[in-house]
């Protein structure tokens, strides 16, 4: 059964398509001259949508601004008993006047694609919302509150800053307890907003009691409402949609609202009956370190960065804050995987290069702004000395992505050579960081295994006061002086590898060799021991070819003129040795390639 209004307005022109806040206490002059701007967030754009509901705004205020169009109060000639519908099914206020009749024809008819869209969506949110109502003592019909300001859509985001499944504009999430920074916004998070939502709608029946003036006040703010009432001793809403204390988007805010109810609890009654519902998500959480890459985390499991963006809809930049651990939400049954393989990531590094042509007046500084990059990676990447660019001159632009890797095995210092020097030349082992908050020039020095003095002269910088939070740092590890590594306190014997990984997206550490005691004390039990008193039955040369012979691994970085054959020389070695040590299939080296050596 379609209700057919007997309405003079059907067809109608869009005469602009603007997108009109419906959150709560949000600025009715800036939805004024807000016309189609976007809000500016650090939310991906394929991740950020406006709120459907508000997309025909304009086109709904036409209409209801037509003369004649506007009704107030109840007429009795609309009687519930007539249009088929019984108050008694819903625990929300109903009437029934053109308003309600309006919107009844224009969800059944021009937006019914729309109001299909926000069917399917809503089962996956009503669950929760409805239990979060009845929990607090709120009509359950309150839930399709939220179709009427986002359409469902925990992302949608409006001209005036209103944000997520509730459309909350900042000041009054922040009221309510959500967290908004440059990092969150829980706005986002449909859990915590319907919470927040809940406690705002509660107090608004508190202050109004009246339902209808509630949800006026939710769209407009309670102070524009209690303003409005005061001005000509009102009672109710339609006293005041009445008078020009409220703009026209409050008053089509409640009719819109019951006619959403009324199809929404009865959709096959009034033509709904070929939605494909969608099923609510499913998820479990985990504690994760602060700094935390989604990249990473995907990396860990059977599951997609949509997926995981999706569950954690509030994080803006792709990864978690930094500083303090974090509680991540992921898909359902994947809780033990990712535990099990958090610690076995490592991030690999690589630099990518796009050429930059120097246009008339540009200078080092608009290049390295237009780039993100400093100066003296800059220079370094194109071999400059000084900051003066002509004209026509190609630069070398250098760009770092990470992606992380599961090591399935962990790696051998031999291996983690042969690793590095499949990356190629110097140039693609350059490494660029940003100093994050309570990082010091130690702290990195320690994370990329090169000293703190090397880190200042690679950057041009004359002392550590000078490093300072957010900078952009330029370091070579290939070039770096090995640092060397002992053998850490209670290790055993057996052990051989022994890696320190830091969680939070960082590069995981060097790996640091142990010698193999056992296999040594298995040789020295094979020999003659000397009687107390007695000198050793064993030559001291012998002693002295084992004692090479057993000398732990080393590093060697290649300089300007090595060859395998000086450096074995240096290391009484052989390049067959050399070349074995280190997986390498010539004798071609490359200054700046770090090599695993040892003596005799």
């Amino acid at each position: 059964m379609r209700i057919l209004p007997t309405l003079p307005f059907y067809c109608l022109i869009v005469l602009l398509c603007c997108s009109l806040s419906a959150c709560s206490s949000h600025n009715k002059s800036a939805l004024r001259s807000s016309g189609n701007e976007v809000a500016i967030t650090d939310t991906p754009d394929e991740e950020v949508s406006s709120a459907e509901p508000e997309e025909t705004a304009e086109e709904e205020l036409e209409a209801l601004n037509a003369p004649g169009a506007w009704e107030y109060g109840i007429n009795k000639t609309y009687s519930l008993e007539k249009l088929g519908i019984d108050p008694a099914k819903y625990d929300f206020p109903i009437m029934v006047n053109k308003q309600v009749l309006y919107y009844l024809e224009l969800f059944q008819g021009k937006q019914r694609n729309y109001f299909t869209q926000w069917l399917a969506r809503s089962s996956m949110y009503r669950p929760y919302i409805e239990a979060e109502l009845k929990k607090a003592g709120l009509p359950s019909d309150l839930v399709f509150l939220a179709m009427i300001e986002s359409g469902y859509n925990p992302s949608a985001y409006s001209p005036a800053k209103a944000c997520g499944l509730w459309q909350f504009i900042e000041g009054t999430g922040g009221r309510y307890g959500l967290r908004i920074d440059s990092w969150v916004d829980e706005r986002r998070q449909p859990e915590k907003a319907t919470k927040a939502a809940v406690r705002y709608l509660s107090n608004l029946h508190t202050q109004f009691g009246d339902w209808y003036l509630a949800v006026a006040a939710y769209n407009a703010g309670e102070k524009k409402i209690d303003t409005a009432l005061k001005t000509i001793n009102a009672k109710d809403f339609w006293e005041i949609a009445a008078s020009e204390g409220i703009f026209m988007e409050t008053k089509r805010y409640v009719p819109k609202l019951i006619a959403a109810i009324i199809i929404a609890r009865n959709p096959e009654k009034y033509g709904f009956t070929d939605i494909a519902y969608k099923k609510p998500q499913e998820y479990e959480t985990i504690a994760v370190p602060g700094g935390v890459s989604l990249e990473a985390v995907v990396v860990t499991s059977n599951t997609t960065i949509k997926e995981l963006r999706s569950l954690n809809n509030e994080l803006k930049k792709g990864q978690t804050p930094p500083k303090h651990e974090y509680t991540l939400r992921i898909p359902l049954g994947t809780k033990e995987l990712i535990a099990g393989n958090l610690d076995k990531l490592h991030p690999v590094t690589t630099t990518v290069y796009t050429t930059h042509t120097v246009k008339k007046d540009e200078t080092l500084d608009t290049i390295c702004s237009l780039y993100n990059i400093s100066k003296t990676t800059l220079l370094k990447a194109n071999n400059l000395r000084t900051a003066q660019l002509p004209r026509g001159l190609r630069l070398q632009i250098p760009t770092t992505t990470t992606k992380y890797v599961l090591a399935k095995d962990r790696l051998s210092p031999e291996e983690r050579v042969a690793r590095n020097n499949a990356k190629g030349s110097k140039r693609q082992q350059m490494v660029k960081h940003t100093l994050k908050p309570n990082e010091t020039l130690v702290s990195v020095a320690k994370q990329y295994h090169v000293s703190p003095q090397q880190i200042l002269h690679w950057n041009n910088i004359s002392h550590q006061g000078k490093v300072k939070q957010g900078q952009h740092l330029v370091l070579y590890p290939a070039l770096a002086k090995p640092v060397s590594a002992e053998k850490p306190e209670g290790a055993t014997d057996a052990a051989k590898i022994v890696v320190a990984k830091n969680m939070g997206g960082d590069k995981a550490s060097a790996a640091v060799p142990v010698l193999e005691s056992a296999k040594k004390r298995s040789v020295a039990k094979a020999q003659p021991q000397p009687a107390s008193g007695q000198k050793s039955a064993v030559p001291s040369k012998v002693v002295a070819a084992q004692s090479m012979k057993d000398q732990p691994p080393t590093w060697y970085v290649v300089k300007n003129g090595d060859t395998l054959a000086t450096i074995a020389k240096k290391f009484q070695s052989s390049p067959q040795n050399i070349r074995d040590w280190n997986k390498l299939s010539s004798n071609a080296l490359q200054t700046g390639d770090k090599l695993i050596v040892k003596k005799g």
